[in-house]
């Protein structure tokens, strides 16, 4: 059977709205197609598919936080400073924070730094003396 992509699009903003979606995978359940159907009529790749189920996101995202603000249950308080603190506040607040990715050292180098810890480096694998 054809389907009018116009057609799959207007079903598709009707779903998303109705349905409150979250993912453009989803979708595809809420319409009178196949996934094959929907992927060939290129509607994975809409951007205004995609916006307005970003929006449904950020919305819910935004409700849970202000409940969890609100809560006096520790765990969903925990929850949201986890989201909103900084990457030092996490680590503080985190039980088994390990960096294994810089030992420590920071990542944000000026160039004469950067140019300094290249050469320790290969002067320590023995490339330059």
């Amino acid at each position: 059977m054809a389907y009018d992509t116009k057609e799959l699009i207007e079903l598709s903003f009707e779903a998303i709205k109705k349905h409150k979606l979250f993912f453009i995978e989803d979708l595809v359940a809420y319409l009178p197609c196949s996934s094959r159907t929907f992927y060939n009529h290129d509607l994975h790749n809409m951007q205004e598919l995609k916006d307005l189920v970003a929006t449904n996101r950020i919305i819910t995202k935004r409700k849970l936080q202000r409940n969890w603000e609100q809560s006096e249950n520790a765990t969903l308080q925990m929850g949201l400073m986890k989201m909103i603190a900084s990457i030092e506040e996490r680590q503080r607040l985190s039980q088994s924070y390990t960096d294994v990715t810089t030992k420590g050292e920071s990542l944000n180098y000026t160039d004469e730094e950067r140019a300094k810890r290249i050469t320790e480096l290969l002067k320590e694998r023995g490339d330059v003396e």
